[in-house]
């Protein structure tokens, strides 16, 4: 695990974006591991603004989302969809049928999880991005969650609920359960940058990087992975 700090959150997101700009030149059927989130938001900026002046062509790249909130349109505000295609897809060359988000309308949600691990099974994610939540969650995989899990229906933690809420009208509308990629998936990247900003995460960072590798801090398990870098600003790292 490397840890790079930064002074400032758009210097952590460009050089972020560096890392992925380089793979997708070099190689055109990348496969991306995908956020939401504001962690990423920066990352997807600078992006955009490459694929606009430089060129960067993602017509052959394959995305995976991490997460869908259940119970969520496509088509509503907060839906990680919707999310996505507002902060990145719409503005860069990507085929949809390229774009793989978990189905959080889906009838059958067993079935729908299911249906996304055979997908990635059939994918070697190249570059995983990630945030991480304040009690130490990385995609929706909340304390607790076993590091062997696979996509899976989740229940989601009355904290990290609090957290979202901000994005929502009332803590009411948030939804209370997700998909979500889990642990295992995560970990068969290639690849995987994790992005923090702010003092809100500080802890779970130290827990991350410094605890011990436990489930009840599921980011704690990116210890054991081969190739991981965490970008930090000043104050997400200023615990270490």
């Amino acid at each position: 695990m490397e840890v790079r700090v930064f002074d400032t959150y758009e210097e952590l997101s460009r050089e972020a974006a560096n890392i992925i700009i380089a793979h997708v030149r070099q190689n055109s059927t990348a496969v991306l591991g995908l956020a939401t989130g504001s962690s990423p938001l920066g990352l997807y900026r600078e992006l955009i603004r490459d694929h606009k002046e430089n060129g960067t062509s993602y017509q052959n790249v394959m995305t995976f989302n991490l997460d869908e909130y259940v119970g969520l349109e496509k088509t509503h505000p907060q839906s990680y969809y919707y999310f996505m295609m507002e902060n990145l897809f719409n503005h860069i060359n990507i085929p949809l049928d390229h774009i793989n988000i978990p189905n959080g309308t889906a009838k059958d949600i067993a079935a729908e999880c299911q249906r996304y691990n055979e997908r990635l099974a059939q994918h070697t994610i190249d570059i995983q991005i990630l945030g991480i939540g304040a009690n130490g969650h990385i995609g929706f995989n909340e304390p607790g969650t076993p590091f062997d899990s696979t996509t899976h229906f989740v229940k989601l933690d009355e904290k990290t609920r609090q957290d979202n809420a901000r994005f929502f009208s009332s803590i009411d509308e948030v939804p209370t359960h997700a998909i979500t990629m889990g642990i295992q998936n995560i970990m068969a990247a290639k690849k995987i940058i994790l992005l923090a900003s702010g003092t809100s995460k500080a802890d779970a960072i130290y827990g991350m990087i410094k605890g011990p590798v436990d489930p009840q801090l599921p980011a704690s398990i990116l210890q054991t992975h081969s190739d991981v870098l965490v970008f930090l600003d000043k104050e997400a790292a200023s615990k270490l």
